[in-house]
């Protein structure tokens, strides 16, 4: 019988792969607990009219990568592409925006029917980031200051670069819509195949072609810039002023337009040359219509989302990560089976006593030699030694494991538990006691 596999595009997350993972997820966190933002959490799956309406129905998301079905009542569901839209949803559901401010962060997968590569998949983790009710740039400023310090916790600031693109207000950004349709349209037949569906449905899209011979076309279109408003340019300025403010570095590109719909005004990408061509890390803008096209009142919005899994790469890529995951403490053994209940308990007294310390109980039966080798094997620092003699006796033998000929020692279990309370030192020089 063949052997099931997982879905392509639907990587599994190994053991080492994960506590990578795990690692670059826990300092992302701690930025935003600093910045004082809250979690929320949206269903993998939404009506696929959210996604038509507020992704835009012209984009390749919701022409070509959604995954679409239809439930057992005939409704459209869709597993969840983005998730800005699925904010947006969620706090007009349950009146978060109502004379209020928002500051929200969200983590989980997301789904898109694309071409699989290395750091780009069909299911991948997104964290994103919204911030609803505030007018004025100083909130965009403050989002990329986020991902500013966010690339400081991983070490990877010196390999990432902001770009930076204003699409000004609707009407600016319809405005230079139609100066670049009318470029455009009479090199109709010279443009790739995409950008020829794009034409008349999303022509700003074009910009962003990767078609050498669609960018040469573009090089004596209209400039974006020359199209905006006293506001839109008002705004930009500001943002400018803040980020110098901030000692933020960034490059103006004006070819980003993002690849969704409901941008205005601020778009931004963080982009890097240390993974190859696929170059963003990070990327997003501000959208202060969307909230009123999906039904509730005018409301400011700004966000953004990363792929953890290319951002996962481009840490490993740089050796920004620590060598080795956090080291196994302690590894409890009864030297037979008889013993095995013991070790169980021994193994539960220490975590309750010790939160802080690693262990790990053996499970796996075998001879007493066997035993030592998986201990050996687990790269825990201490094998802790239940026999005959310590379960008679009330008392646990300790064996170092990673300090070359130290002396085996018989300790009480008390006096043990008080002793590492007081301090195990680890590997990194702190203690055991105090380590989180």
């Amino acid at each position: 019988m063949a052997k099931i596999q997982s879905i392509r595009g639907m990587p599994d997350v190994l053991p080492d792969a994960s506590a990578m993972r795990l690692w670059v997820e826990d300092r992302l966190k701690a930025v935003l607990a600093r910045y004082g933002y809250a979690h929320v959490r949206m269903p993998l799956v939404e009506a696929t009219a959210l996604f038509a309406r507020g992704v835009g129905d012209g984009t390749d998301i919701v022409e070509k990568e959604m995954y679409t079905f239809e439930d057992r009542s005939g409704e459209s569901l869709t597993l969840r592409p983005e998730g800005t839209a699925g904010c947006v949803r969620l706090c007009e559901e349950h009146g978060l925006l109502y004379n209020q401010t928002q500051r929200l962060w969200y983590q989980g997968p997301m789904f898109r029917y694309e071409r699989p590569q290395k750091g780009r998949y069909r299911q991948f983790e997104q964290l994103g980031v919204e911030c609803f009710g505030f007018p004025g740039p100083a909130i965009d400023a403050e989002l990329l200051g986020l991902c500013a310090d966010f690339w400081r916790e991983l070490g990877v600031q010196e390999a990432l670069t902001l770009e930076l693109n204003t699409l000004g207000s609707p009407e600016s950004r319809a405005a230079y819509r139609d100066a670049l349709l009318a470029y455009l349209r009479p090199l109709a037949d010279q443009l790739d195949e995409d950008s020829q569906r794009r034409l008349e449905r999303n022509p700003l899209r074009i910009l962003d072609s990767k078609v050498p011979e669609t960018q040469a076309l573009l090089a004596d279109a209209p400039d974006l810039a020359a199209c905006l408003d006293e506001a839109s340019r008002a705004h930009f300025d500001a943002l400018r002023r803040y980020l110098d403010a901030l000692a933020i570095p960034y490059v103006v590109n004006p070819r980003i337009v993002r690849g969704l719909d409901y941008y205005t005004h601020t778009v931004f990408e963080w982009t890097t040359t240390a993974l190859g061509a696929q170059g963003t890390v990070c990327g997003g803008g501000r959208y202060d219509g969307l909230v009123e096209r999906l039904g509730g009142r005018p409301t400011p919005g700004i966000g953004f989302a990363m792929g953890l899994e290319r951002l996962t790469l481009l840490v490993e890529a740089l050796g920004a990560a620590p060598a080795e995951a956090a080291p196994l403490d302690v590894y409890v053994l009864a030297l037979d089976e008889a013993h095995s209940a013991e070790a169980l308990a021994l193994g539960q007294r220490l975590r309750q006593a010790l939160p802080a310390l690693t262990v790990q109980v053996h499970c796996s039966g075998g001879k007493a030699k066997a035993r030592f080798k998986k201990a050996d094997a687990s790269g825990a620092r201490y094998a802790l030694i239940l026999g005959e003699t310590e379960v008679a006796e009330g008392t646990v033998a300790v064996k170092p494991l990673r300090e070359g000929d130290a002396a085996q020692t018989t300790w009480t279990l008390p006096a043990l538990i008080d002793h590492w309370r007081e301090g195990l030192p680890s590997p990194s020089g702190t203690d055991v006691a105090t380590r989180r």
